[in-house]
């Protein structure tokens, strides 16, 4: 006996979709990671907190109690006399033009080297670039004694524009590494169809090339003015008045050979800490969408 099914009978009943998973309930490693993650982070902030609460504590009580003690008074003095006594507005002034000047020009010196390297196929491309990682890799203290005596035969010494130019080459030479590597993986079709519609070189670099690492070189100039702005001992060594120091300088000129004004430093610290802070919070946005941009090329 045979059966006839109809159209309707014989039509697959679909299946009901499965609900989602709930993002909360992905397991026990989940919740795991999240706690060692935050503690991770109040164990990073536990510095700040005590820099914090030194910063605003009077020298006397800070003798009696330590650094760990509560403040009996909320204590100013020390804000004042570090921003007195080391001329703070003028060192936040040095600071900023070297940092500045350091993210600009370490950038734009990047991005050309890179260009040259990762596009232009130079002859030996990876011992340059293996070059420029080795360079990146020297240790500063190797490097003091030569620069020192550099600045001083050609009467740098003591002037901005020797550490200007001191950490433009060191910060370009992790550029140039990072974008030479990015580079080597360019599209080729877009460099060809640009040569064909008639375009150089230096146009190909900034009407192609240059919209494409956007992302990545701001996330880099972040980089060079947060480690620029960071650097102590170039500074310390090539910059020895008093008007053309940076911030840390002037934050390790307040410690002596047998005495230290301690709530004076940690209020030097809070205040110091306060721009590269605020820089941080402007450039945030920019910082993860830049490495946002990257991890998905």
């Amino acid at each position: 006996m045979t059966v006839t099914l109809t159209p309707a009978e014989n039509a697959v009943t679909p299946r009901r979709p499965q609900p989602a998973r709930d993002r909360h309930h992905r397991g026990a490693s989940r919740w795991i990671v999240l706690v060692l993650v935050t503690l991770g982070a109040l164990a990073m902030l536990v510095p700040f907190v005590f820099m914090l609460l030194n910063a605003f504590k009077s020298p006397g009580d800070y003798s009696s109690g330590g650094p760990l003690s509560w403040p009996s008074e909320f204590y100013t003095k020390g804000l004042r006399n570090y921003w007195t006594q080391v001329d703070f507005p003028l060192k936040l002034w040095n600071s900023a033009l070297i940092a500045g000047s350091v993210a600009v020009l370490g950038v734009i010196v990047s991005l050309l080297n890179a260009y040259a390297l990762g596009i232009g196929r130079v002859r030996g491309r990876l011992w340059i670039v293996g070059l420029f990682l080795l360079a990146n890799m020297l240790p500063q203290e190797s490097l003091i004694y030569p620069l020192y005596y550099v600045a001083k035969q050609i009467g740098l010494y003591n002037t901005q524009l020797s550490v200007i130019i001191i950490f433009t080459v060191i910060q370009s030479a992790f550029g140039t590494y990072l974008l030479a590597s990015v580079l080597g993986t360019f599209p080729r079709s877009l460099l060809e169809a640009a040569a064909l519609d008639g375009a150089g070189k230096w146009k190909i670099l900034w009407r192609v090339v240059f919209p494409n690492l956007r992302p990545t070189l701001a996330v880099l100039l972040i980089f060079f003015f947060i480690w620029t702005w960071n650097e102590f001992l170039i500074p310390l060594v090539m910059l020895i008045d008093n008007s053309t120091q940076t911030i840390p300088v002037a934050l390790a000129s307040l410690q002596g050979d047998r005495l230290m004004d301690a709530p004076t430093t940690n209020a030097g610290a809070l205040i110091s800490l306060v721009p590269a802070i605020l820089f941080f919070l402007i450039f945030q946005r920019t910082l993860s969408r830049g490495i946002t941009a990257g991890a998905e090329k």
